[in-house]
């Protein structure tokens, strides 16, 4: 039996979920449009585990999304999870973000895209079959009208995630499906955090970092105009 703490920070969305052998027991996530994350990530850890009646030294694995995804989010979730693995004494766990955004829905041919939204016209995205393995890497990437043709020309492709909403307007081919509201959840995490803990498949809790695929900038603050 192994009883998995997922954590997923990586967008908007502050989900958190208890799985047992894979299974969810207990989940709560909150996507307002802000970034609460600092907020209420600690408190949603608290009450799931009260509502799953499991105490906090009974947990197997802590598991992680690690990116990418909101530099900010990110950071938030691996602090907390790094945290509660050096406090328990137990192992880390990572999860890639798209991959287990893909698994958000099912299809049964053609090709998924989740996309996280970046800056401007980019995105953070993958590309992953009817059965769920990545055929592209995760890239940075700005969207044009024929990002993704190779996929498009012959297949239907089904876009997803919050960075969808952005390339709507500019990829227009007939075969290009958009699936609306579907976020990074801890909920698709748990068979994913399950399939590693099999495996023993542990990171460095030490050394680990996420994901962030880009460097983080820090836009300076427009310069208000002298009042006279």
């Amino acid at each position: 039996m192994a009883i998995i703490l997922n954590i997923e920070t990586a967008t908007k969305n502050c989900s958190v979920s208890i799985s047992e052998n894979g299974a969810i027991i207990a989940i709560q996530e909150l996507n307002n449009g802000n970034y609460s994350h600092a907020e209420v990530l600690h408190p949603f850890i608290n009450n799931i585990l009260n509502e799953a009646n499991i105490d906090s030294t009974s947990i197997d694995a802590i598991a992680v999304s690690k990116g990418p995804g909101s530099y900010t989010g990110l950071r938030i979730g691996v602090s907390a999870a790094k945290g509660l693995c050096f406090a328990l004494n137990k192992p880390l766990i990572s999860i890639d973000t798209l991959t287990s955004l893909s698994h958000a829905i099912t299809i049964e041919r053609g090709f998924m895209v989740p996309l996280l939204d970046a800056r401007r016209m980019e995105v953070y995205a993958a590309v992953f079959n009817h059965q769920n393995q990545k055929v592209r890497d995760t890239k940075a990437e700005i969207i044009e009208d024929t990002s993704f043709l190779e996929y498009l020309k012959d297949h239907k492709v089904y876009f997803l995630g919050d960075g969808a909403p952005k390339c709507k307007p500019i990829i227009t081919h007939k075969n290009a499906v958009f699936i609306d509201d579907k976020f990074p959840s801890a909920k698709e995490m748990a068979q994913l955090s399950f399939f590693k803990y099999n495996k023993s498949d542990f990171e460095d809790v030490a050394y680990f970092e996420p994901f962030y695929l880009k460097d983080f900038v820090v836009v300076p603050e427009k310069k208000k105009k002298p009042v006279f």
